[in-house]
Protein backbone atom coordinates (compact mmCIF):
# COMPACT_ATOMS: atom_id res chain seq x y z
CA UNK A 1 0.00 0.00 0.00
CA UNK A 2 3.14 2.01 1.13
CA UNK A 3 4.17 2.01 -2.57
CA UNK A 4 0.24 3.11 -4.05
CA UNK A 5 -0.25 6.00 -1.45
CA UNK A 6 3.50 7.30 -3.00
CA UNK A 7 2.40 7.54 -6.23
CA UNK A 8 -0.94 8.93 -5.67
CA UNK A 9 0.68 11.52 -3.34
CA UNK A 10 3.16 12.67 -5.87
CA UNK A 11 0.45 13.23 -8.56
CA UNK A 12 -2.11 14.98 -5.99
CA UNK A 13 0.63 17.58 -4.46
CA UNK A 14 0.49 19.41 -7.71
CA UNK A 15 -2.45 18.98 -8.73
CA UNK A 16 -3.77 20.30 -5.56
CA UNK A 17 -1.38 23.33 -5.56
CA UNK A 18 -2.69 24.35 -8.97
CA UNK A 19 -6.40 23.80 -8.59
CA UNK A 20 -6.92 23.85 -4.69
CA UNK A 21 -4.62 25.42 -2.93
CA UNK A 22 -6.16 26.01 0.36
CA UNK A 23 -6.20 22.10 0.39
CA UNK A 24 -1.92 22.26 1.09
CA UNK A 25 0.62 19.99 0.07
CA UNK A 26 -0.31 16.00 0.72
CA UNK A 27 2.25 14.65 3.32
CA UNK A 28 0.33 11.38 3.98
CA UNK A 29 -2.62 9.27 2.68
CA UNK A 30 -3.80 6.45 4.95
CA UNK A 31 -6.62 3.92 3.43
CA UNK A 32 -9.77 3.38 5.65
CA UNK A 33 -9.54 0.08 6.09
CA UNK A 34 -13.41 -0.52 5.91
CA UNK A 35 -16.04 0.11 3.30
CA UNK A 36 -15.75 -2.27 -0.49
CA UNK A 37 -16.86 0.39 -3.00
CA UNK A 38 -14.84 3.39 -3.77
CA UNK A 39 -11.77 3.55 -1.81
CA UNK A 40 -11.55 6.20 0.59
CA UNK A 41 -8.64 7.98 2.37
CA UNK A 42 -7.35 9.83 5.55
CA UNK A 43 -5.17 13.27 3.23
CA UNK A 44 -3.46 14.64 5.76
CA UNK A 45 -1.62 17.82 4.51
CA UNK A 46 0.02 20.91 5.93
CA UNK A 47 -3.14 22.48 6.00
CA UNK A 48 -5.36 20.00 8.14
CA UNK A 49 -6.72 16.47 8.12
CA UNK A 50 -9.43 16.10 5.11
CA UNK A 51 -10.56 12.43 3.50
CA UNK A 52 -10.18 12.04 -0.09
CA UNK A 53 -12.63 9.64 -1.29
CA UNK A 54 -12.15 8.08 -5.41
CA UNK A 55 -13.44 5.83 -7.52
CA UNK A 56 -11.38 2.27 -7.64
CA UNK A 57 -9.49 1.48 -10.15
CA UNK A 58 -10.12 -0.39 -13.27
CA UNK A 59 -13.06 -1.04 -15.59
CA UNK A 60 -16.63 -0.40 -13.58
CA UNK A 61 -19.81 -1.49 -14.28
CA UNK A 62 -22.17 1.53 -16.30
CA UNK A 63 -23.55 3.63 -13.45
CA UNK A 64 -21.41 2.48 -10.70
CA UNK A 65 -19.30 4.11 -8.43
CA UNK A 66 -20.14 7.66 -9.39
CA UNK A 67 -18.09 9.92 -6.79
CA UNK A 68 -19.33 12.49 -8.73
CA UNK A 69 -22.60 12.15 -7.94
CA UNK A 70 -21.87 12.10 -4.26
CA UNK A 71 -20.10 14.94 -4.01
CA UNK A 72 -23.18 16.80 -5.75
CA UNK A 73 -25.70 15.62 -3.18
CA UNK A 74 -23.81 16.55 -0.17
CA UNK A 75 -22.85 20.05 -1.68
CA UNK A 76 -26.83 20.02 -2.58
CA UNK A 77 -27.55 19.27 1.43
CA UNK A 78 -25.22 21.40 2.77
CA UNK A 79 -27.62 23.74 4.39
CA UNK A 80 -30.51 21.11 5.44
CA UNK A 81 -31.31 19.72 8.38
CA UNK A 82 -29.62 16.38 6.90
CA UNK A 83 -26.08 16.07 8.10
CA UNK A 84 -23.04 16.02 5.82
CA UNK A 85 -19.15 17.23 5.82
CA UNK A 86 -18.17 20.08 4.20
CA UNK A 87 -17.63 19.70 0.06
CA UNK A 88 -14.34 20.82 -0.62
CA UNK A 89 -13.24 19.84 -4.22
CA UNK A 90 -14.08 17.38 -6.95
CA UNK A 91 -11.88 16.24 -10.12
CA UNK A 92 -13.84 14.24 -12.63
CA UNK A 93 -12.34 11.52 -14.59
CA UNK A 94 -10.65 13.83 -17.51
CA UNK A 95 -9.04 16.65 -14.76
CA UNK A 96 -8.00 13.70 -12.09
CA UNK A 97 -4.45 13.16 -11.72
CA UNK A 98 -5.11 10.03 -10.59
CA UNK A 99 -6.93 9.11 -13.89
CA UNK A 100 -10.19 8.81 -12.16
CA UNK A 101 -12.25 11.08 -10.54
CA UNK A 102 -12.24 11.59 -6.51
CA UNK A 103 -13.21 14.47 -4.28
CA UNK A 104 -11.75 15.76 -1.13
CA UNK A 105 -14.14 16.64 1.93
CA UNK A 106 -14.16 17.85 5.35
CA UNK A 107 -12.76 15.12 8.07
CA UNK A 108 -15.14 14.57 11.00
CA UNK A 109 -13.78 13.08 14.06
CA UNK A 110 -16.71 11.04 15.70
CA UNK A 111 -17.71 7.71 16.03
CA UNK A 112 -18.81 4.47 13.80
CA UNK A 113 -21.06 1.80 15.08
CA UNK A 114 -20.12 -1.22 13.43
CA UNK A 115 -22.26 -3.24 15.55
CA UNK A 116 -25.44 -3.15 15.57
CA UNK A 117 -26.04 -4.44 19.13
CA UNK A 118 -23.75 -1.50 20.70
CA UNK A 119 -22.29 -3.05 22.59
CA UNK A 120 -20.12 -0.49 23.87
CA UNK A 121 -22.87 1.67 24.53
CA UNK A 122 -24.72 1.41 28.11
CA UNK A 123 -28.33 -0.27 27.55
CA UNK A 124 -29.49 3.10 28.86
CA UNK A 125 -28.09 5.08 25.68
CA UNK A 126 -28.79 2.49 23.01
CA UNK A 127 -32.20 3.78 22.24
CA UNK A 128 -31.44 6.98 21.43
CA UNK A 129 -29.05 5.67 18.84
CA UNK A 130 -31.64 4.60 17.20
CA UNK A 131 -34.05 6.98 17.39
CA UNK A 132 -31.60 9.66 16.04
CA UNK A 133 -31.12 7.29 12.70
CA UNK A 134 -34.99 7.17 12.40
CA UNK A 135 -34.91 11.07 12.75
CA UNK A 136 -32.13 11.74 9.93
CA UNK A 137 -34.01 9.32 7.84
CA UNK A 138 -37.19 11.50 7.84
CA UNK A 139 -35.33 14.53 7.89
CA UNK A 140 -33.66 13.13 4.62
CA UNK A 141 -36.93 12.39 3.30
CA UNK A 142 -38.26 16.08 4.16
CA UNK A 143 -35.87 17.75 1.54
CA UNK A 144 -37.31 19.87 -1.18
CA UNK A 145 -34.90 18.63 -4.10
CA UNK A 146 -36.19 21.62 -6.04
CA UNK A 147 -35.03 24.16 -3.55
CA UNK A 148 -31.50 22.49 -3.21
CA UNK A 149 -31.22 22.11 -6.25
CA UNK A 150 -31.27 18.53 -6.66
CA UNK A 151 -34.72 17.77 -9.44
CA UNK A 152 -32.58 16.11 -12.29
CA UNK A 153 -30.79 14.15 -9.67
CA UNK A 154 -32.93 10.94 -10.52
CA UNK A 155 -36.28 10.35 -12.81
CA UNK A 156 -39.48 11.27 -11.11
CA UNK A 157 -41.72 8.25 -10.90
CA UNK A 158 -42.10 4.46 -11.26
CA UNK A 159 -39.16 4.37 -8.70
CA UNK A 160 -40.01 0.53 -8.20
CA UNK A 161 -40.51 -0.73 -11.64
CA UNK A 162 -37.32 1.22 -12.96
CA UNK A 163 -35.22 -0.14 -9.78
CA UNK A 164 -36.21 -3.88 -10.09
CA UNK A 165 -35.60 -3.45 -14.11
CA UNK A 166 -31.91 -1.46 -13.38
CA UNK A 167 -31.18 -4.00 -10.65
CA UNK A 168 -32.34 -7.26 -12.53
CA UNK A 169 -29.96 -6.14 -15.61
CA UNK A 170 -27.23 -5.56 -13.20
CA UNK A 171 -27.68 -8.67 -11.63
CA UNK A 172 -27.82 -11.01 -14.94
CA UNK A 173 -24.73 -9.56 -15.71
CA UNK A 174 -22.96 -10.29 -12.70
CA UNK A 175 -23.36 -14.35 -13.19
CA UNK A 176 -23.25 -17.45 -15.29
CA UNK A 177 -26.07 -19.01 -14.09
CA UNK A 178 -29.09 -16.90 -12.21
CA UNK A 179 -29.96 -18.44 -8.95
CA UNK A 180 -33.57 -20.04 -9.07
CA UNK A 181 -34.38 -17.97 -6.27
CA UNK A 182 -33.26 -14.67 -7.45
CA UNK A 183 -35.59 -14.84 -10.80
CA UNK A 184 -38.36 -15.94 -8.71
CA UNK A 185 -37.94 -12.91 -6.34
CA UNK A 186 -38.01 -10.75 -9.57
CA UNK A 187 -41.58 -12.29 -10.83
CA UNK A 188 -42.81 -11.82 -7.22
CA UNK A 189 -41.49 -7.91 -7.31
CA UNK A 190 -42.78 -7.26 -10.54
CA UNK A 191 -46.13 -9.51 -9.95
CA UNK A 192 -46.99 -7.16 -6.83
CA UNK A 193 -45.82 -3.90 -7.39
CA UNK A 194 -47.69 -1.59 -6.27
CA UNK A 195 -49.34 1.86 -8.18
CA UNK A 196 -47.27 4.68 -8.02
CA UNK A 197 -48.29 6.74 -5.46
CA UNK A 198 -46.51 9.87 -6.28
CA UNK A 199 -43.89 10.23 -3.69
CA UNK A 200 -40.74 11.42 -4.92
CA UNK A 201 -37.55 12.01 -2.03
CA UNK A 202 -33.97 12.12 -2.22
CA UNK A 203 -32.57 8.13 -1.32
CA UNK A 204 -29.85 7.73 0.15
CA UNK A 205 -29.85 4.09 -0.78
CA UNK A 206 -27.91 2.31 1.62
CA UNK A 207 -29.11 3.82 4.85
CA UNK A 208 -27.57 1.95 7.72
CA UNK A 209 -25.99 2.33 10.86
CA UNK A 210 -22.11 2.22 9.94
CA UNK A 211 -22.64 4.72 7.18
CA UNK A 212 -22.85 7.57 9.97
CA UNK A 213 -20.73 9.11 12.12
CA UNK A 214 -22.23 9.86 15.40
CA UNK A 215 -20.87 12.83 17.99
CA UNK A 216 -18.16 11.45 20.77
CA UNK A 217 -20.64 12.46 23.44
CA UNK A 218 -23.96 12.57 22.12
CA UNK A 219 -26.46 10.56 20.18
CA UNK A 220 -26.39 12.85 17.69
CA UNK A 221 -25.89 12.23 13.68
CA UNK A 222 -22.99 14.27 12.62
CA UNK A 223 -22.73 12.70 9.57
CA UNK A 224 -24.20 10.14 6.60
CA UNK A 225 -21.72 8.91 4.62
CA UNK A 226 -21.95 6.78 1.20
CA UNK A 227 -24.47 8.48 -1.05
CA UNK A 228 -23.05 6.90 -4.48
CA UNK A 229 -26.36 5.18 -4.67
CA UNK A 230 -28.65 8.31 -4.06
CA UNK A 231 -31.14 9.28 -6.48
CA UNK A 232 -34.68 10.59 -6.59
CA UNK A 233 -37.12 7.79 -5.34
CA UNK A 234 -39.24 6.77 -3.14
CA UNK A 235 -38.52 7.24 0.77
CA UNK A 236 -39.92 3.69 1.77
CA UNK A 237 -37.01 1.95 -0.02
CA UNK A 238 -34.79 3.27 2.18
CA UNK A 239 -37.09 3.23 5.45
CA UNK A 240 -37.42 -0.86 4.03
CA UNK A 241 -33.64 -1.17 3.73
CA UNK A 242 -32.89 -0.21 7.01
CA UNK A 243 -35.39 -2.39 8.31
CA UNK A 244 -33.47 -5.10 6.58
CA UNK A 245 -31.35 -4.92 9.79
CA UNK A 246 -33.85 -6.64 12.21
CA UNK A 247 -34.44 -9.60 10.03
CA UNK A 248 -30.64 -10.28 9.03
CA UNK A 249 -28.88 -12.50 11.34
CA UNK A 250 -26.37 -11.34 14.11
CA UNK A 251 -24.07 -14.44 13.72
CA UNK A 252 -22.10 -14.63 11.00
CA UNK A 253 -20.98 -10.73 10.19
CA UNK A 254 -23.69 -9.71 8.49
CA UNK A 255 -24.32 -6.63 11.15
CA UNK A 256 -28.25 -7.93 11.59
CA UNK A 257 -30.28 -7.79 15.02
CA UNK A 258 -31.98 -11.50 13.91
CA UNK A 259 -31.53 -13.61 17.04
CA UNK A 260 -30.99 -10.75 19.61
CA UNK A 261 -33.17 -10.37 22.62
CA UNK A 262 -33.55 -6.49 21.44
CA UNK A 263 -35.82 -5.68 24.60
CA UNK A 264 -33.32 -6.79 26.95
CA UNK A 265 -30.09 -4.56 25.13
CA UNK A 266 -32.54 -1.67 24.98
CA UNK A 267 -33.44 -1.36 21.07
CA UNK A 268 -37.14 -0.87 19.37
CA UNK A 269 -38.69 -2.91 17.71
CA UNK A 270 -38.80 -2.79 13.84
CA UNK A 271 -42.09 -1.67 14.19
CA UNK A 272 -41.10 1.03 16.78
CA UNK A 273 -38.97 2.45 14.86
CA UNK A 274 -40.77 2.63 11.67
CA UNK A 275 -43.39 4.57 13.82
CA UNK A 276 -40.96 6.86 14.90
CA UNK A 277 -39.93 7.46 11.67
CA UNK A 278 -43.55 7.95 10.45
CA UNK A 279 -44.05 10.20 13.31
CA UNK A 280 -41.26 12.80 12.65
CA UNK A 281 -42.87 13.06 9.27
CA UNK A 282 -45.97 12.97 9.77
CA UNK A 283 -47.40 10.35 7.71
CA UNK A 284 -49.23 6.76 8.70
CA UNK A 285 -47.40 3.52 8.40
CA UNK A 286 -46.70 1.65 5.38
CA UNK A 287 -48.79 -0.77 3.74
CA UNK A 288 -48.11 -3.61 1.62
CA UNK A 289 -44.84 -3.68 3.56
CA UNK A 290 -43.73 -7.16 2.49
CA UNK A 291 -43.16 -5.94 -0.88
CA UNK A 292 -40.97 -3.35 0.22
CA UNK A 293 -38.52 -5.67 2.33
CA UNK A 294 -38.44 -8.10 -0.35
CA UNK A 295 -37.34 -5.13 -2.90
CA UNK A 296 -34.62 -4.91 -0.70
CA UNK A 297 -33.37 -7.91 -0.28
CA UNK A 298 -33.37 -7.95 -4.02
CA UNK A 299 -31.33 -4.84 -4.51
CA UNK A 300 -28.75 -5.54 -2.37
CA UNK A 301 -28.12 -8.98 -3.81
CA UNK A 302 -27.98 -7.53 -6.80
CA UNK A 303 -25.34 -4.89 -5.49
CA UNK A 304 -23.28 -7.47 -3.60
CA UNK A 305 -23.46 -9.83 -6.75
CA UNK A 306 -21.55 -7.13 -8.53
CA UNK A 307 -18.92 -6.94 -5.26
CA UNK A 308 -18.68 -10.75 -5.80
CA UNK A 309 -17.89 -10.71 -9.86
CA UNK A 310 -15.44 -7.74 -9.53
CA UNK A 311 -13.61 -9.62 -6.83
CA UNK A 312 -13.44 -12.60 -9.56
CA UNK A 313 -12.26 -10.24 -11.95
CA UNK A 314 -9.38 -9.28 -9.56
CA UNK A 315 -10.88 -6.00 -9.49
CA UNK A 316 -12.03 -5.43 -5.75
CA UNK A 317 -11.54 -2.60 -3.09
CA UNK A 318 -11.95 -5.28 -0.41
CA UNK A 319 -11.39 -8.70 -1.76
CA UNK A 320 -12.16 -10.10 1.68
CA UNK A 321 -15.07 -8.48 2.41
CA UNK A 322 -16.15 -9.63 -1.32
CA UNK A 323 -15.77 -13.33 0.44
CA UNK A 324 -17.92 -12.39 2.81
CA UNK A 325 -20.67 -11.03 0.57
CA UNK A 326 -20.47 -14.55 -1.63
CA UNK A 327 -21.69 -16.05 1.45
CA UNK A 328 -24.21 -13.55 2.15
CA UNK A 329 -26.20 -13.64 -1.14
CA UNK A 330 -27.51 -16.93 -0.35
CA UNK A 331 -29.03 -16.06 3.09
CA UNK A 332 -30.73 -12.73 1.66
CA UNK A 333 -32.61 -14.68 -1.22
CA UNK A 334 -34.20 -17.28 1.44
CA UNK A 335 -34.92 -13.95 3.77
CA UNK A 336 -36.96 -12.65 0.30
CA UNK A 337 -38.32 -15.53 -0.50
CA UNK A 338 -39.54 -16.27 3.34
CA UNK A 339 -40.72 -12.85 3.60
CA UNK A 340 -42.43 -12.89 -0.07
CA UNK A 341 -44.85 -15.71 1.94
CA UNK A 342 -45.74 -13.33 5.01
CA UNK A 343 -49.01 -12.02 5.46
CA UNK A 344 -48.87 -8.27 5.24
CA UNK A 345 -50.21 -8.05 8.82
CA UNK A 346 -47.45 -9.91 10.08
CA UNK A 347 -44.62 -8.55 8.30
CA UNK A 348 -44.72 -5.37 10.06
Amino acid sequence: MGGTTDLMIASLTPYLKAHAPELGAVRRLEKFGTGQSNPTYKMTTDAGTFVLRTKPPGLLLKSAHLVEREFEVMAGLAQTRVPVPRMLHLANDEQSPLGRAFFVMQYLDGRIFWDPSLPDMPQTERGAIYDAMADALAALHSVDVAEVGLSDFGKPGNYFARQIDRWSRQYLASVDTPDRGMTGIMAWLDLHLPEDDGQIALVHGDYRLDNMIFARDTPEVIALLDWELATLGHPLADLAYQCMQWRLPYEGGMRGLGGLDRAELGLPTERNYIARYCAQRGITPPENWPFYLVFSYFRLTAILQGVVARAQGGNASNPEAAQKYAAAIPILIKQAVDTAHEPSEKAL
